[in-house]
């Protein structure tokens, strides 16, 4: 979370420092009027500068993962981003309106201005002529994103509402670039400000049309089947293997893959729950929280066709700590798993205790997780919720009484990660030491 609030605060800083350069808060004549004209230039650059950081960020660039700690960090920052920019692109859409408001209302009365200075440029001259469009569309562009953005946070909408209607988040952007390109103040292109914007909205443009043509991460995308599907009742969770038909890099235990089992849907990020072996297969544990994926055990079946396009994330379990702390909330244990088993393969006698908390046992499942441990040498703690009760940080602490010294990684449902990571924290454990996906994709 650090890295994520770090950007964004340096995001919102560089584009603050920018603008003041290019326009320093200089107030002449009216008093509300020139504050107002200052205050929707700020808004508006600071609205238009991370909406197109969001855009580039929804290409899922894997060159930021080691900046930002995952894809998963990186899909957390595009969410505030969009917060960020919604709310104050709805500053910006008041100061513009609102004045206009209560001059129609006869609150305020409207200074007298001259004609606006000739331009010499063609290009300038031309978007000057353009304004009365340009602000039309900007505040319908920002009414329909408004609209997008709050099916995007509310969670009652299905995935793939959200998915379809993101999209079109794509087009909404652009007519939100027409805007900012006319009306951004002809002074500004000539100050690194502009240069900035003018980068920023080309390279958001181009994340936008890749948006709306569906070619997001078109070179991570591998073709394959699905191999195998074994259910296991006790927990709810479906395992699906699947073989792979076309070239994939490779991936490292804890990272994760979009996959997509129905074109319909589109594609759901699920965590690799196998080490790679170098031969064409992966598997992925699949757990009923959401209404599509409460159909598949029902409706997947060998054969069908599977795209996988990844692999992403930077849960890697990387770190010099002479001890490692593992905990597991349900099917947070799939990260774990594929690591259990690329540790079979390798030499170290680094102790590791896996804790894995559920409230649904399967005792099938559970075997074959004691089995997993004892050949890659890990110990392995398991707590039935309505058996052992909640497991907390003091319970880890008596358990390990090295903990201190070690590194915690934790996958499960978000409550429990931050009560743990809370916990730990007040008992002195360093948060850089403390590695948690943020497996929530919007």
């Amino acid at each position: 979370m650090k890295k994520i609030k770090v950007a964004l605060v340096l995001i919102l800083a560089t584009l603050s420092l920018l603008w003041w350069w290019a326009d320093p808060l200089l107030v002449q004549g009216d008093t509300f009027f020139a504050v107002r004209g200052i205050a929707v230039n700020y808004t508006g650059v600071l609205a238009m500068g991370i909406m197109s950081i969001a855009m580039i960020l929804a290409l899922r660039p894997v060159a930021l993962e080691p900046v930002l700690g995952g894809m998963d960090k990186a899909y957390r920052l595009h969410k505030w981003l969009g917060i960020a920019g919604l709310s104050i692109g709805a500053v910006h859409w008041l100061w513009a309106k609102g004045a206009k408001w209560a001059v129609g209302w006869g609150w305020l009365e409207k200074p007298a201005r001259g004609p606006r200075p000739e331009q010499t440029v063609e290009l300038f001259r031309f978007f000057q002529e353009q304004r009365g469009l340009a602000e039309t569309i900007g505040e319908w562009a920002f009414y329909a994103f408004a609209v997008l953005a709050a099916i995007a946070l509310i969670k009652r909408f299905p995935y793939r509402r959200f998915l379809q209607t993101h999209r079109v988040m794509a087009a909404v952007y652009l007519a939100l670039v027409v805007h900012g390109v006319v009306l951004l103040p002809f002074d500004y292109w000539l100050r690194p400000i502009g240069v900035l914007m003018a980068a920023l909205m080309a390279a958001g443009s181009y994340a936008a049309m890749l948006s709306l043509a569906g070619r997001i991460g078109r070179t991570q995308r591998a073709q394959a089947k699905v191999e195998q599907l074994v259910h296991h009742p006790g927990n709810h969770v479906l395992e699906v293997g699947v073989r792979l038909d076309s070239r994939w890099p490779g991936h490292q235990a804890g990272q994760f893959a979009f996959v997509t089992f129905d074109p319909h849907e589109g594609p759901h990020p699920f965590t690799i729950s196998s080490a790679w072996q170098d031969d064409g297969r992966m598997r992925f544990m699949i757990k009923p929280l959401g209404d599509y994926t409460r159909t598949l055990p029902g409706t997947l079946q060998a054969g069908d066709p599977v795209q996988v396009e990844g692999p992403y994330g930077r849960f890697d379990f990387a770190g010099e700590h002479p001890h490692q702390i593992w905990v597991a909330g349900g099917i947070g244990i799939t990260p774990f798993i594929a690591r259990l088993q690329a540790l079979q393969k390798q030499d170290g006698d680094k102790p590791i205790d896996l804790f894995y908390s559920t409230a649904a046992a399967d005792e099938g499942f559970i075997a074959q997780l004691r089995e997993l441990a004892a050949r890659a040498r890990v110990k392995l703690h398991v707590l039935v919720t309505q058996r052992d009760g909640r497991l907390d940080a003091e319970r880890i602490c008596r358990t390990v009484p090295d903990w201190a010294r070690a590194g915690v990684w934790f996958c499960g449902p978000a409550g429990f990660g931050h009560a743990l990571r809370q916990a730990f924290g007040a008992r002195g454990l360093d948060a850089e030491r403390f590695h948690q996906e943020l497996f929530e994709m919007r």
